[in-house]
């Protein structure tokens, strides 16, 4: 392989490319994994990030007048932090917390319960007769798009707001117990 890039050097920057896009992607999603507090994944994820970003950056330092491997380097950091996103959307990690304003007081808490979800409602008003329900549901971010789908289906007047949660003591059986490489009830 080595003989292959001395001979051919302009295949290098490819492999810089897609190293880097790797560990930037890496870079990313154990950053949000730190956040949510999943210490023991997010080192694990570092350890394979570093090695892949030395022998990149290993590359470009010792090839220095190759322009395009800079170039590729470069590249590869753009293009690694949108899949770094990427990916760590689709494993969709930890909790949120949907704050929710209804003005169909009783009856979207009541769907969203029947669908399944764990809600805490508190009746309230807007003034001058203006009855409103507020609700508070703490869900597994996985399952917020299909909450957000239900509470616009049965409310389409309703206003809500969707915040990250860092930790959440769970209580007596409010949320199904899941842990990040095994899997639990699901809603």
């Amino acid at each position: 392989m080595t003989d292959l890039l001395v001979t051919h050097p302009y295949l290098l920057a490819p492999v810089i490319f897609f190293a880097r896009v790797t560990d930037v992607s890496l870079g990313t999603f154990r950053t949000l994994v730190v956040f949510r507090g999943h210490k023991f994944l997010a080192a694990i994820i570092g350890f394979f990030e570093i090695m892949i970003w030395l022998v990149a950056a290993s590359q470009v330092l010792t090839n220095l007048n190759q322009w395009y491997l800079a170039l590729a380097y470069a590249g590869g950091f753009g293009v690694g932090n949108y899949v770094g996103m990427w990916i760590e959307s689709r494993f969709a990690i930890g909790n949120e917390l949907i704050r929710c304003i209804s003005f169909n007081r009783d009856v979207l808490a009541e769907k969203v319960r029947e669908a399944g979800f764990n809600v805490v409602s508190i009746d309230g008003d807007m003034g001058n007769d203006k009855a409103v329900e507020v609700l508070f549901i703490i869900e597994k971010r996985r399952n917020v798009p299909m909450l957000i789908q239900l509470i616009k289906a049965v409310d389409n007047t309703a206003v809500y707001s969707v915040s990250d949660v860092k930790s959440v003591y769970d209580g007596v059986d409010l949320l199904p117990r899941r842990s990040f490489f095994g899997s639990g009830q699901m809603h």
